[in-house]
């Protein structure tokens, strides 16, 4: 397949785009900064624009099989939000079918679920609480609603949604991004420097590397599913605190403690059922591998950072 990914640059899509390449197919990769990535320019083809440069777009797609949208737009306010995120993203929606493109895969967020609830899986309604993921509910609707045109004329194009959790990666070669959140950073900078971790009792998630999450979108773009949701996370329950603690076995020389603010969190965590993705595509990550070393690769980060 020719693939079209925006967002190919980044935390997520970098990986991506290495997966789509392993598995043989041809990946087109828009960027604001391709000369940025050296590396990746090697074995893709990269364009420069924006998700909301649509004349550039519609060319782009033309004589594409699968369209993956990864990249976020952002805005503080509604009006910028809707215009730089879920406009951009029904565009590309709109562009994509009109080329003929087979397959389209939007990267949507859990924070398009927003309210945490005590079952967390695909089929419970959206009720975001934020700008993001009201704009990622936005567009999912789109994405999933767009099975005909108000004339009645229908849509072949089959589309489909993933919801990543927190996705962390270790840049893939020296060029390569890594998420934009620095709690990782921060952690690794504060146990090398001897200085206190502060955290919050019981605070965590369910991690998933960039590396495994790409598997899914593979599997996805390869499939014939049509309008499904995917939640994309980690199956084990991670915290914060656990994270520090390994930072501190990656430094055994650190005097650093972890002092924990307690907020009176419940001992059992939320958890987001990711039981579909297992089903459909016998994927199902503990992700503990994945990241310990990406706390190594911070910690070491943090520890070059010192010597210079």
């Amino acid at each position: 397949m020719k693939i079209f990914i925006t967002g190919g640059t980044g935390n997520i899509g970098q990986y991506v785009t290495l997966a789509a390449i392993n598995g043989g197919h041809q990946a087109v990769v828009l960027s604001r900064n391709p000369g940025k990535y050296p590396s990746l320019s090697k074995k893709a083809e990269l364009v420069s624009g924006s998700i909301t440069d649509y004349n550039l777009i519609a060319k782009c797609v033309q004589g594409c099989d699968a369209v993956i949208h990864i990249a976020l737009g952002w805005g503080n306010e509604p009006v910028s939000m809707l215009t730089a995120d879920t406009a951009a993203t029904v565009n590309l929606l709109e562009l994509s079918e009109k080329a003929g493109v087979k397959k389209f895969i939007y990267t949507s967020s859990t924070a398009a679920m927003g309210q945490m609830r005590q079952v967390m899986e695909e089929s419970i309604a959206n009720i975001p609480v934020d700008l993001y993921g009201s704009t990622k509910a936005a567009s999912e609707a789109y994405v999933l609603g767009f099975r005909k045109y108000c004339e009645g004329r229908e849509v072949s194009m089959k589309r489909n949604v993933i919801r990543p959790g927190y996705t962390y990666s270790t840049p893939p070669y020296p060029d390569g991004a890594t998420q934009p959140d620095a709690r990782f950073r921060d952690i690794a900078n504060a146990v090398v420097n001897n200085r206190p971790v502060v955290l919050t009792r019981r605070d965590g998630t369910q991690f998933i590397s960039a590396g495994e999450i790409a598997q899914l979108y593979l599997k996805l773009a390869e499939s014939d599913k049509n309008e499904e949701v995917y939640l994309a996370l980690g199956n084990a329950f991670t915290s914060w605190e656990r994270i520090a603690q390994i930072a501190k076995e990656e430094c055994p020389s650190s005097t650093s403690e972890i002092v924990l603010n307690d907020l009176g969190w419940g001992e059992e965590p939320m958890m987001f059922s990711v039981s579909r993705m297992d089903r459909d595509f016998g994927l199902s990550f503990d992700s503990q591998k994945d990241l310990r070393e990406h706390i190594r690769w911070n910690v070491e980060q943090a520890i070059n950072k010192n010597a210079r």
